[in-house]
C-alpha cells in the first residue's frame, strides 16, 4: 500500500471512527493524535526515509514495542505515559485490522502487547476544612470575583471534569430544577443536581447586562469567550495557593480542577451517599471507579474501626451472639459454597 493509503485510512481513523463512531472528547482526540504522530516519527527514522514515504505495511508490531521501548529509555516517558501510547496504538492497529484485512496478524500482535503494570496514582482531596477555609477567603470585590465563585462552588457541586465546564453552555442549565446537564466522555450526558448556594450563583452570573444566547459559554474569560481548561487550570491554583496541601511525599501540592472532583466525591461518600448514585453522579462507566474513593477516606476508615473494635474488657457483651448468626439466608448460603 502507498502513503496515501495511510493517510485516507489516518483521516478515517480520527475523523470518523474516533470522532463520529465512538464520540470521544476533545482531550481523548489529543492523545491519540500525539501518540500516533510519534509512532509515525518514529517508524519513519527506523526506516531511513521522510515520513511521506511511510506505507501501512511499515507499521509492525515489532516496531511498536522498540517504540515503547524508546519512550521509557530515550524519551524517559513514565510507565503510564508508555501504557498510554499502547493503549491509543491497540485502538488504531485494531482499526487498521478491520479496513485492511492483511494486517489483520500485525493488529493482534500489537493487542497481545502487555500493559505494564504500575501503582495508580495518588487520589488527593481537600477536607471540609479546606472547602470552608477557601470560600471564607474568596474576595467579592475584586474583578471577576463573582465568576471564580460560582466556578470554584460548581466544580465542587458537581465533581465536573475540566472540559465538561470548559463546554458548559447556558442551555444546559436548568436552574428551575436545579440541574445541569454536562457532556462527559464517550459523547453521554448526564444529569446532575445543583444546590441552592450553586444556583443563586449562577443567577446572579446570569443577570450581566451583556446579551448572550444559549449557546454561549457560561463562564467566560476577560476576553468574554470561553474559559479554556488551561484558564481554568490557572483560576483554581489561583484561588487554593492558601490551602498549602501537601501530598504523601512531603511536597507541596498543586491543586487542579480534578481535585475538586475526588472532593466531591469523597464527601458524598461520607454524607452516606450511594456508590451508585455517586457513579450516576460523576459519569463514571465503572463502579470500582467509584469505590476506589472508599478507600482513601481516612474518616471512614476510622468509623470503620471503631465499628469493629474489640471489647477491652471481657464481659457478657463480648459473648453476645452476633446479628448475622441469626440471617437463615445468609446461613444457607454459606453452608453451599
Amino acid at each position: 500500500m502507498n502513503s496515501t493509503t495511510l493517510g485516507t485510512l489516518l483521516l478515517a481513523f480520527f475523523e470518523d471512527h474516533l470522532k463520529a463512531q465512538k464520540g470521544v472528547s476533545t482531550a481523548t482526540l489529543k492523545s491519540y493524535r500525539d501518540a500516533l504522530r510519534l509512532f509515525l516519527l518514529f517508524v519513519a527514522a527506523d526506516l531511513g526515509r521522510r515520513l511521506t514515504r511511510v506505507q501501512v505495511g511499515d507499521l509492525t508490531a515489532e516496531r511498536v514495542r522498540r517504540f515503547l521501548t524508546a519512550l521509557e529509555k530515550e524519551r524517559h516517558n513514565r510507565v503510564s505515559s508508555r501504557n498510554q501510547r499502547l493503549a491509543a496504538l491497540r485502538t488504531f492497529f485494531e482499526y487498521l485490522g478491520t479496513q485492511a484485512p492483511e494486517l489483520l496478524l500485525e493488529a493482534e500482535r500489537v493487542m497481545a502487547i502487555p500493559v505494564k503494570r504500575t501503582p495508580p496514582p495518588p487520589t488527593h482531596f481537600l477536607e471540609r476544612d479546606d472547602i470552608q477555609t477557601l470560600f471564607a477567603q474568596l474576595t467579592t470585590s475584586a474583578p471577576y470575583a463573582l465568576r471564580d465563585r460560582t466556578l470554584l462552588l460548581f466544580l465542587y457541586n458537581t465533581g465536573a471534569r475540566v472540559q465538561e465546564v470548559a463546554e458548559l453552555r447556558y442551555y444546559n442549565l436548568d436552574l428551575k430544577h436545579h440541574r445541569v446537564r454536562l457532556h462527559g466522555k464517550g459523547d453521554k450526558w448526564r444529569a446532575c443536581p445543583l444546590w441552592e448556594e450553586t444556583v443563586s450563583l449562577l443567577r446572579q452570573l446570569l443577570d450581566d447586562p451583556i446579551e448572550r444566547s444559549p449557546e454561549q459559554p457560561v463562564f467566560l474569560s476577560q476576553r468574554g469567550q470561553a474559559l479554556t481548561r488551561f484558564g481554568i487550570y490557572k483560576i483554581v491554583r489561583r484561588h487554593t495557593a492558601c490551602l498549602a496541601k501537601r501530598g504523601v511525599d512531603g511536597k507541596l501540592l498543586s491543586i487542579s480542577p480534578h481535585i475538586f472532583r475526588h472532593t466531591a466525591a469523597v464527601h458524598l461518600l461520607e454524607s452516606g451517599v450511594e456508590p451508585n448514585v455517586i457513579r450516576a453522579w460523576l459519569g463514571h462507566v465503572s463502579l470500582e471507579t467509584t469505590n476506589r474513593y472508599a478507600e482513601i477516606t481516612t474518616a471512614m476508615k476510622e468509623a470503620a474501626l471503631r465499628a469493629c473494635q474489640p471489647p477491652t474488657q471481657a464481659g457478657a457483651a463480648s459473648h453476645e451472639k452476633p446479628i448475622w448468626r441469626d440471617d437463615p439466608s445468609l446461613l444457607k448460603w454459606l453452608q453451599s459454597l
